[in-house]
């Protein structure tokens, strides 16, 4: 009994392994389209400088535009929330900052000078 289960194994395996050798491995580096270019491979820190290159802002690096801060202008503040702090420098050279929450919604006034703020809703740039 045993030796016919062993000789029944060992058939199996020698099959086994001539149907794989058998058979041409396929491997393949290339898509449908060829292979992929660098800028179509980049990851990380290098497709967020690529999105750079391209005018797009991906650390919010770049200077905000320059609002007036009126009611029909208003300074406007990305956020990933409905709700985010603000520190407004009343005067230029004030050294004292007024700190609000700032809701979704409507503009809001700063409590001390009057400047508008606006909460926008902000996508992360993954």
């Amino acid at each position: 009994m045993a030796a016919r289960l062993l000789r029944a194994c060992l058939t199996s395996a020698v099959q086994l392994r001539s149907s794989v050798w058998s058979r041409p491995l396929q491997r393949t580096v290339t898509t449908l389209k060829g292979i992929p270019t660098d800028e179509e491979q980049a990851t990380g820190l290098e497709r967020r400088l690529q999105a750079l290159k391209h005018g797009k802002d991906p650390y919010s690096m770049l200077k905000p535009k320059e609002y007036t801060g009126t009611k029909e202008d208003p300074h406007i503040v990305p956020s990933i929330g409905n709700k985010r702090l603000v520190g407004c420098l009343c005067e230029e050279d004030n050294t004292a900052i007024v700190w609000f929450w700032l809701h979704e919604g409507p503009s809001q006034r700063c409590p001390s000078c009057g400047s508008h703020y606006k909460l926008v809703h902000h996508e992360l740039p993954h």
